[in-house]
Parts: C-alpha cells; structure tokens; sequence
C-alpha cells in the first residue's frame, strides 16, 4: 500500500501576527490617516487666515444678532429693518467703545508722557542708591547699547513700518468681509446652511444637520455668556480703578471688556495693563491694590462665573479650556486663543449629537423638495437664520 501524502501546509503571514499586533496596525494607520487629513485642513486655514479669520468672526456676530434678528421679526418687523436695526446696533456699539476709550486715552496722553518720565526718574533713583549698586555710569551704558541697537536695527524697524501699511490693508479688508458675511447671514443663513448640508452624501445629511443646529444652539449660548462674563470683569476692574483714584480708568474698563473675549490670556494682559497705569501714576501701594482687585475679579471669574455660567454653556471641563486655548495659540496665536473655545465646544456638541443617535428619527430628505441636489435639502426647521 502506497504512502500517504500528507496535505499541504498552508502558510499565512497573517496567523503568526497576534491579533492584538493586528488590531494597534489597523489603528495606528486609520489614525495617521486622519491625523493627516486634520493636519492638512489646520495648514490650509492658516494659510488662507486673511479670509478664514473674517469668516469665524462674522459666524460669532451673527450668533449674536441672528437672535435679535429673529426676536424683531417675531414682534412683526420686516426682515429687511430687522436686519438693518441689527447691523447698526452693532456698529455704533463698537465704534461708540471705540471712540470712548480712544477719546480718553487721548485726553490723558499728555499726562501720560509726562508721569511716566516721572516714574522712569524715580527708578533710575532706585536703581543708583537701592540694593543693586548700579553705577550711573553702568546705567549709561546700557541705556547708550539700547539706542545703538535700534539704531543697527533701523532697516528691520523700516521694513516693519511698511509690512505695518500691508496689515492696515488686510484688517480694513478682513473688516469688510467680515461685514459682509455677517449681513448674509441675517439674511439668508438659513439658506447658506442648507447648502453646506446639501453637499455631504444624503445619507449623513439628517446626522450632520442635527449636529450642526446643535453646535449653533452651543455656540449661541457661548457668545452670549462670553459678553456678560466681559461686561462683568470689565465693571468689576474698571470699577476698582475709579475707587482707587487710577486715571484712565474708562480706557482700562473697555480693554478689559475686550480682552476678555480671548480666555486666560487676555484677562492677564488687560490686568498687568491696569496694575502698570496705577504703578506710574499712583505708586507701588495704589498699584498693589489694583493688583488685589483684578486677582479678586480674577478668582471671582474663575471659580463662580466659569463653572457656574459658561460651564453650563458650552459643556466644556476647564482643564479642556486651558488646553484648546494653548494649543490655539500655539497654532494661530491671538486668533486661535480667540476661536479655540467656540470651536471645541460646538465640535464637542456636535460629535455627541452624532453619537446620541436623535438623527436617527429626522425623516430623510425629500429629492423632490428642489430641482438641484445640492440647494435646499434639508427640511426647513426652525434654527439658521431666525
């Protein structure tokens, strides 16, 4: 009887990996591909920044006036007075801040000039007889290095006077946009979103809608909160000011209102701002009082208005804040500390809209709604625009 052939060994490269190896592979390049998509969309918004820059801004303008748009329109105003009332609230709030601060800070530059010689005289003073025994000489000298190197630098300060004439055109043209975007959508929001939702596959439409009127619910929510925790600070401090004889005490408050839009990072510099006006023209313990009273508006912010109110907003832990505002400035600087917030708490909103599954009851949309796929869509529902 002849032998048996025994079958074939078949060999699998495959089966000598352990799944666990096979499992962290197919993870690891599905996360390098998405983490090379994220970075290419991160490179294409700081490189064309002079227009995405003007975009996020009209979108947190209109969270804020589409409500007050709405609210005059349900009160039987006609959409284009709406809008319009809306527009001009907004204009001559601002350039009424403006001219305010600018106007005061104006008024007291002449003062300024001459108190802050004052105090230079009195820390040169220091500087000769205090602990440091810095020499006149000594002092001389450093003052003279300081001039001869402006001085070697004066091509690169020229070159910075021109590249400032470029800015002025970007900001004056960001401005224009950014006016623009913010009239279209109050006008036709409602419309522009249902466009964007038209050009994702219409199986992920009702999801991606349901998700992006909850970021806007969000985002609503954030702008509004963010405008009393500034409008808060800036009394607190610029009442502090007043009390405590500090000049400039309305330019302080109005800063102090603007820079509490951008988190952590502008509540410092409007603060170390106000404690140096009191210490050039009040002394050490004037300016040691304006350092109790932002550090008390500070702790105030931070342990009551931010857990209570803007905690409750946007659904976002303090330790993210922190997180999303460095890397924001990491990234884009001013901008991103600015927008890092509102952008982590409505991709927050929206990636738990998702996850939750509430889409999944939304009727699908209607194909015969409209003759072009990708204009009109979505079921018209109570959100953009109103």
């Amino acid at each position: 009887m002849p032998p048996v052939t025994p079958p074939p060994v078949r060999r699998d490269a495959a089966e000598g990996v352990p799944y666990g190896m096979r499992m962290a592979a197919a993870w690891s390049w599905r996360l390098l591909l998405v983490g090379g998509v994220l970075a290419v969309v991160i490179f294409l918004i700081i490189q064309l920044r002079l227009v995405v820059i003007p975009i996020l801004v009209a979108v947190l303008v209109g969270a804020l006036l589409v409500p007050f748009s709405g609210m005059l329109q349900r009160h039987r105003w006609p959409k284009w007075s709406a809008v319009t009332v809306a527009m001009l609230t907004l204009l001559v709030v601002v350039a009424g801040l403006l001219t305010l601060g600018i106007s005061q800070i104006v008024r007291g530059s002449a003062d300024l000039a001459a108190q802050s010689l004052v105090a230079w005289n009195d820390f040169r003073e220091w500087l000769l007889e205090g602990p440091f025994h810095v020499t006149d000489t000594q002092l001389n000298d450093f003052v003279d290095q300081v001039l001869v190197s402006a001085q070697d630098d004066g091509g690169s300060l020229l070159t910075g006077a021109l590249s400032v004439g470029s800015t002025l055109g970007h900001f004056l043209a960001g401005m224009l946009l950014t006016l623009f975007a913010t009239l279209f959508i109050l006008i036709d929001g409602r419309s522009i979103w249902n466009w964007i939702v038209g050009i994702f596959p219409r199986r992920a439409r009702a999801a991606f809608d349901d998700a992006g009127r909850a970021g806007w619910a969000t985002l609503q929510n954030f702008v509004r909160v963010q405008i009393l925790v500034a409008t808060i600070d800036a009394i607190g401090i610029g009442l502090g000011a007043l009390l405590l004889g500090v000049p400039l005490a309305v330019p302080i408050a109005i800063l102090v209102f603007l820079g509490s839009f951008v988190p952590i990072v502008g509540a410092v510099v409007t603060g170390a701002l106000a404690v140096f006006v009191a210490l050039v023209y009040n002394g050490w313990g004037i300016a040691l009082a304006m350092l109790g009273v932002v550090l008390l508006v500070q702790q105030v912010e931070g342990h009551v208005l931010q857990p209570l109110i803007m905690g409750t907003a946007v659904k976002v832990h303090p330790l993210g804040v922190v997180v999303a505002v460095t890397t924001g400035s990491l990234l884009a600087g001013i901008p991103g500390a600015l927008f890092a917030v509102p952008v982590a708490a409505v991709v927050n909103v929206m990636v738990l809209s998702v996850a939750a599954g509430g889409w999944k009851a939304e009727p699908p949309p209607d194909p015969a709604e409209t003759h072009s796929p990708l204009w009109r869509t979505v079921p018209q529902r109570p959100g953009f625009g109103r």
